[in-house]
């Protein structure tokens, strides 16, 4: 049986690219955009990404994780170095970062390569993080097969007598990746389905701007 979307339809029409109108660097469009975004009420955690990277198999596997900081440089994530995304991540560092918010018709997609933050920049900001999410790092063996969610819970309530009123470690495989931008590329959306696609492309240190067909 067929499930036909035909008629879920949409115009587009609240903003527009227009290239003399843009920085030269994307990050700075990037910050305007994410800074707008934030003073939108409609929208739950502005930081929602999708990160892909090609697996072990070879098949490219996108999950949804949040953006925890970015600057100039690049942009940074957490997660459990010994699961699937990390595994990945250390065979092939080339992933691509994906931001929708819908509410305002844009997209940002970004390639660029991975790779981990530094010890000191994964301590601070774990300690940062509330204390079930600390025991949770060290509960969840990310991406194993486990037996049930009953085991899951067990072994949250071992580590929750273990550390009781002791500060909760950083796990030695747990930590950041700051992914350093190759490409970006910003699309509006735009009426009769022509939108707007400006992509940036590193050349060496500097970003060439260009207008993709919608």
């Amino acid at each position: 049986m067929k499930n036909k979307l035909h008629d879920y339809r949409k115009l587009y029409q609240k903003h527009q690219l227009l290239e003399d109108e843009l920085p030269s660097d994307p990050f700075e469009l990037f910050h305007y955009w994410i800074r707008e975004t934030e003073t939108n009420k409609e929208v739950e955690e502005i930081n929602t990404m999708t990160v892909s990277t090609v697996g072990l198999d070879g098949f490219p596997k996108s999950r949804v994780v949040l953006l925890k900081e970015y600057d100039m440089e690049g942009f940074v994530f957490y997660t459990n170095y010994l699961s699937e995304k990390g595994k990945s991540i250390s065979e092939n560092p080339k992933v691509c970062l994906s931001f929708f918010w819908p509410t305002s018709e844009r997209q940002v997609i970004i390639k660029g390569i991975a790779q981990k933050t530094s010890e000191e920049e994964a301590q601070e900001y774990f300690q940062s993080r509330p204390r079930g999410s600390q025991l949770g790092a060290w509960a969840s063996a990310q991406s194993s097969i486990i037996p049930s969610r009953e085991f899951l819970k067990k072994r949250l309530e071992k580590l929750e007598a273990e550390y009781e009123g002791k500060e909760v470690p950083k796990p030695p495989y747990w930590g950041g990746y700051k992914v350093i931008p190759l490409e970006f590329e910003y699309w509006q959306g735009r009426p009769n389905r022509l939108h707007d696609r400006i992509y940036y492309s590193k050349e060496n240190d500097n970003w060439k701007m260009d207008r993709l067909a919608p």
